[in-house]
């Protein structure tokens, strides 16, 4: 029997428990092989690629928090609770044994493993309907996709993996795989998984179609592609089967299926124990308004101001305390214990696909079209049609738009980032606001955890940390 450490990366998912010491044994592998043979246990496999978009390192709770607490859009109420791991996020001191860094990239690779296993063995098992098993592999491929978007953005080069890890020490010595191969990987995935997704989900929270469509076109986006990203959405919008709804309806907790969302987290209050809720909520709270609120990832005065007395945003996305703490209102605070929140976190929504074709258009110059797919957003929070702009004032104009429609949903860092601006836009905001911080180029990724590197040397830092 061999004992070796286990890290994020090589955690072997679904059939093996993640726990801090893995021990190698034939006998293991002789029990996984005869496992997942049968319909109902692949899709139990299923069920636990889902939940691993629960925990806390993904949806659970950092990705949000990864995606928007750098950026000038929402900040730290108390920098130091939970030892700093959102606080060093927000004034930009990150090091690579900060727990949410560690617990992000985890987490992702253990749940990459799970689909791989559903992937790897699910073309050998009978369904009943064959076209069941199709859908279960496009969800697999897209939320592993998906997966590999977030750890592009966030870390740059990753290790990429695409087939069941067996033996952990297959690995070792293979480093990091260049942003465009694990890009490649990422289209290749998605565009395979729309052609075997459903249109019509057939549980609430499973992949469709439409969601492969929109990620493509944000994945394109992010590379800057604009006439293939512009294809995948139109093909969103062409759909009809998504609309945008009444602000008050959109993050309404009794009406999570409603047709402007395309892809959500699940989670579920007063379910076995309490355990199927999140603790976002608790978490993104101001200290004091709750029970446990830290005071993480709260938006910013600044641009809570940018709200008028006119949009119907204001009192429905976001809100202010009494002593004049801005806070979200897109999680419903729990009826149970404050960590068990019901809330679905949104992935995918059809605003986002809306105004991401607004700057497509924008950039190709299409003006009256850019401000036609904008207005929709600005009329629907009771705001005033923008009339007769150039080029460079609708792009600020739109870059407003995603900032107020989108907070608390994890895009403003990744926006700032495909876009090339978070240097100059974060020091201007620190300057502003008076904060002696100011950013270079080594802080758009972020480091690569030391646990992993201290297993396999072949993966390197990145430079800065």
């Amino acid at each position: 029997m061999k004992r070796i450490k286990i890290i994020g990366f090589f955690c072997l998912m679904a059939q093996f428990s993640c726990t801090d010491d893995l021990y190698q044994d034939p006998i293991t592998s002789k029990v996984a092989t005869k496992f997942y043979s049968t319909e109902i246990e692949i899709e139990e496999a299923v069920n636990g690629v889902y939940d691993g978009l629960q925990l806390n390192g993904l949806y659970g709770l950092n990705m949000v928090a990864l995606g928007e607490i750098p950026s000038d859009a929402t900040y730290d109420e108390v920098p130091l609770n939970d030892d700093g791991t959102f606080g060093k996020l927000d004034n930009f001191s990150v090091t690579s044994i900060v727990g949410s860094i560690s617990e992000t990239w985890r987490d992702s690779y253990k749940t990459i493993q799970r689909a791989n296993v559903v992937l790897n063995r699910i073309e050998k098992i009978p369904f009943k309907v064959a076209v069941v098993r199709d859908n279960r592999i496009g969800e697999m491929k897209f939320i592993r996709a998906l997966l590999y978007f977030n750890l592009v953005r966030l870390y740059g080069d990753v290790p990429l993996v695409t087939q069941e890890t067996i033996d952990p020490n297959s690995y070792l010595g293979q480093g990091r795989a260049s942003t465009k191969v694990v890009y490649d990987q990422i289209i290749k995935d998605l565009t395979e998984a729309e052609t075997l997704l459903p249109v019509k989900a057939d549980k609430p929270g499973k992949v469709i179609k439409t969601a492969a469509q929109a990620l493509l076109g944000k994945v394109y986006l992010t590379l800057n592609d604009l006439q293939n990203a512009k294809i995948w959405l139109l093909k969103v919008k062409d759909s009809n089967i998504h609309d945008l709804v009444s602000i008050a309806d959109v993050f309404d907790i009794n009406k999570e299926t409603n047709k402007e969302i395309l892809f959500s987290v699940q989670f579920a209050s007063g379910i076995n124990g309490n355990s199927e809720g999140s603790s976002m909520q608790q978490i993104f709270s101001p200290s004091g308004t709750i029970s446990g609120a830290k005071g993480h990832n709260l938006p910013t005065k600044n641009l809570y101001s940018m709200y008028t007395a006119a949009d119907n945003r204001k009192g429905k996305y976001v809100a202010i305390t009494a002593s004049g703490v801005p806070f979200s209102l897109k999680l419903t605070k729990s009826s149970t214990v404050p960590a068990d929140g019901g809330s679905n976190v949104v992935v995918i929504r059809y605003a986002d696909i809306i105004l991401m074709l607004a700057e497509i258009e924008n950039e190709q110059g299409n003006i009256t079209l850019a401000k036609t797919y904008l207005n929709l957003i600005r009329t629907r929070a009771g705001l005033a049609n923008i009339s007769s702009v150039n080029q460079v004032d609708l792009r600020s104009a739109i870059d407003l738009e995603r900032k107020l429609e989108l907070v608390g949903e994890g895009d403003r860092w990744f926006d700032l980032l495909r876009k090339g601006t978070a240097i100059t836009v974060m020091n201007q905001w620190f300057k502003s606001e008076g904060i002696l911080i100011t950013i270079d180029s080594h802080n758009l990724l972020m480091p690569i955890p030391l646990t992993e590197i201290n297993t396999d040397p072949a993966i390197k830092q990145n430079p800065g940390y």
